[in-house]
């Protein structure tokens, strides 16, 4: 054996490629291996480069091209010695704290031996325990965000776009510090709502993917030093141990009461307790941020239907589970479904609620004698609107289940199986746009045309992400990819505007880096909404091409430019005389160019074939343009008349 060190890494952030080191051990291999000749196979990886990177521009590829001239020399050989000297042994895969369960089963396929397993030791209904994410350890990032204190403006706009639910927020009593860690930060909170509480921002060290997301969307900076900001990236390895410390007493915290959250807007939702955490997605993922928010906001009413795709991967793959519990032991009940179907799958989730709902309030009239009217008719009338409406309305469930325990009869036992549908549910159908534009688009189209209480969040990557990156009709004009690989001829298909034409569909389009209030508002909206509810929320990706740490900021460049507009069409405004559709963004101010010109699926077009490339970004541009005149127009936003004169086919001239 043979055994060679380098720090890949620093090396890679040397010649400014970031966390990328792959062009870097490849060399190393070819340069230990012996396979090739040494210059031979040099040559061979500068060649793969310039195919592999030209797409992206001739700085990309003169990096990768430095960093393999580098590599060798930083390539180092250790001796290794004839007998192990070591005194210490690798940590076990999970803590010791972690379930019976995640010990024997989840470490074992955590360990790559899954299939020593035998099949006697899984679940036989299929089902699988929640929560075990958080024993998966990954330990990915060199960097993790470091809080200041001084400089924070307590807007909690880190925690609510963490991809991993990494970075949380509290607000507590004072006297819940006794026993906290040296290390622990606090500071007094200081908006009137929560007066006399302590705040706190905490990173999970172990759970944090260190992309960067959470220092960009930062607004407060020092200001003797504009660089500083109350979140800052620091190297994870020396703050490990202590933030580890800092984060089990943490989440040792109280949580604050769902009731007692003032202001359930985008900050005071990252107060509620994330039921979606750690996920396996990719670092600066665009589409979990939306997830976490779907359950701090609903919490353990929740019933997902997912379709197949990157949030069935992350949100329901082996060997572990991010949708979590709370600390009384609910959670959202979650279950995957295909891509072609998953709107009916979702929409027997509804189905079934209302027939459990209609048994089980036909069961509380039946036995109100044994019951008690007034508990009958609360049971009933109750107004779950709020937070404060559910919590009541599980009350007197729980007063329910007492009197029927005391009860002998059939119909006794039915209500005490069925009485949990008293409370409000909340059914989502969750997918991307490769299920909601293509391929179950007939599903999702039959289940708008309903007037059921069903929700669907379609989380838009314009690209088929999970399945290797082909064209969906989500993916927008002049983009690359598989299966249109000289930029797509055609727009981004307006699913939005589709759904609108329906009249009684709540509609929504978002981006959180864009506008948080907007869109923790439309979720709240699209819930309230009795009937069904569409919203498409922009969601960065790797597809894309640009270093995600810059997703935010591509988010808000998007609605800028025209090229995503923001709305909410909520039929509720019809009753009130008002045009349903209210537009939450202006006239373009960007350009579009300047959002194309960020994305490698838009450059490499201009390099393969520049003319075609400046065709799209013109009519690019005149689209996003036509998009908002046409929803001005909707909106009942009065526009001045503009005369626009063409020839049609005859060579005659016709005012339009």
């Amino acid at each position: 054996i043979r055994f060679f060190v380098i720090d890949a890494y620093a090396l890679a952030k040397q010649v400014g490629m970031g966390g990328r080191i792959n062009t870097i051990m490849q060399t190393c291999f070819f340069g230990i291996s012996g396979i090739l000749p040494r210059d031979e196979a040099i040559a061979h990886i500068k060649k793969s480069i310039e195919k592999t990177y030209g797409k992206r521009g001739p700085e990309v590829v003169r990096r990768n091209c430095e960093v393999v001239d580098l590599a060798l020399a930083e390539l180092h050989e250790i001796s290794v010695p004839d007998t192990a000297s070591a005194t210490r042994s690798r940590p076990p895969l999970v803590s010791e704290r972690a379930p019976d369960f995640v010990q024997k089963i989840s470490a074992v396929m955590m360990a790559g031996k899954g299939d020593l397993l035998p099949v006697s030791a899984f679940p036989v209904d299929g089902t699988w325990p929640v929560g075990t994410a958080k024993w998966e350890k990954r330990n990915l990032a060199l960097e993790i965000p470091v809080w200041d204190t001084r400089v924070c403006i307590q807007c909690n706009q880190c925690a609510l776009v963490c991809p991993h639910a990494a970075i949380r927020a509290k607000v507590y009593d004072e006297p819940a510090l006794a026993g906290s860690p040296s290390t622990f930060k606090s500071t007094p909170y200081r908006s009137p709502e929560y007066k006399g509480k302590m705040y706190t921002i905490q990173v999970a060290p172990e759970d944090c993917t260190g992309c960067n997301l959470c220092v960009n969307v930062c607004p407060a900076k020092d200001r003797t030093n504009p660089k500083h900001k109350a979140i800052n990236m620091e190297s994870q390895a020396p703050l490990r141990d202590s933030e580890r410390s800092n984060y089990d007493f943490f989440l040792n915290l109280p949580e604050l009461e769902r009731g007692d959250v003032i202001r359930l807007d985008h900050k005071g939702s990252q107060f509620l307790e994330p039921l979606f955490e750690y996920s396996g997605a990719c670092s600066g993922c665009g589409e979990t941020p939306y997830l976490k928010l779907l359950t701090q906001l609903f919490g353990d009413r929740l019933l997902i239907a997912n379709a197949t795709g990157c949030s069935s991967i992350y949100g329901g793959n082996l060997p572990t589970t991010p949708y979590t519990t709370n600390r009384d032991g609910r959670g959202p009940a979650w279950s995957n479904s295909l891509f072609e179907d998953n709107a009916e799958f979702g929409f027997g989730f509804r189905l079934a609620i209302d027939a459990h709902l209609a048994a089980v309030r036909g069961l509380v009239k039946q036995l109100a004698n044994d019951i008690g009217e007034g508990l009958s008719t609360e049971l009933l009338d109750a107004n779950q609107e709020t937070e404060a409406g559910i919590t009541a309305q599980r009350e007197r469930v729980r007063v329910l289940r007492k009197k029927l325990a005391a009860l002998q009869s059939l119909d006794a036992r039915r209500l005490e199986t069925l009485a949990d549908y008293l409370v409000k549910k909340s059914v989502w159908l969750v997918g991307g746009d490769g299920w909601a534009y293509d391929i179950g688009y007939g599903g999702l189209d039959h289940v708008l045309a309903n007037r059921r209480d069903v929700n669907v969040l379609v989380l838009d990557t314009e690209v088929y992400s999970n399945t290797g990156g082909q064209q969906s009709k989500a993916t927008p004009l002049g983009a690359a990819a598989k299966f249109a690989s000289s930029g797509k001829a055609v727009g981004k298909k307006d699913l939005g505007l589709l759904a609108n034409m329906y009249g009684h569909v709540y509609v929504a389009r978002v981006a959180m880096g864009a506008k948080m209030v907007q869109t923790t508002q439309a979720f709240l909206e699209a819930e309230a909404y009795h009937g069904p509810s569409l919203i498409i929320a922009y969601s960065h990706c790797i597809a894309h091409g640009y270093d995600m740490a810059q997703g935010a900021a591509q988010q808000k460049l998007a609605v800028d430019s025209g090229v995503w507009p923001l709305y909410r069409f909520d039929p509720r405004r019809l009753v009130k005389g008002e045009p349903p559709l209210n537009l939450d963004y202006g006239p373009p101010k960007a350009r579009v160019a300047d959002y194309m010109r960020n994305e490698s699926r838009f450059r490499m077009i201009e390099r393969a074939d520049p003319a075609r490339y400046k065709h799209f970004l013109r009519e690019a541009q005149a689209q996003a343009e036509r998009r908002y005149a046409v929803y001005q127009q909707l909106a009942g936003i009065s526009v001045p008349f503009k005369e626009v004169s063409d020839e049609v086919g005859n060579g005659e001239k016709e005012d339009k």
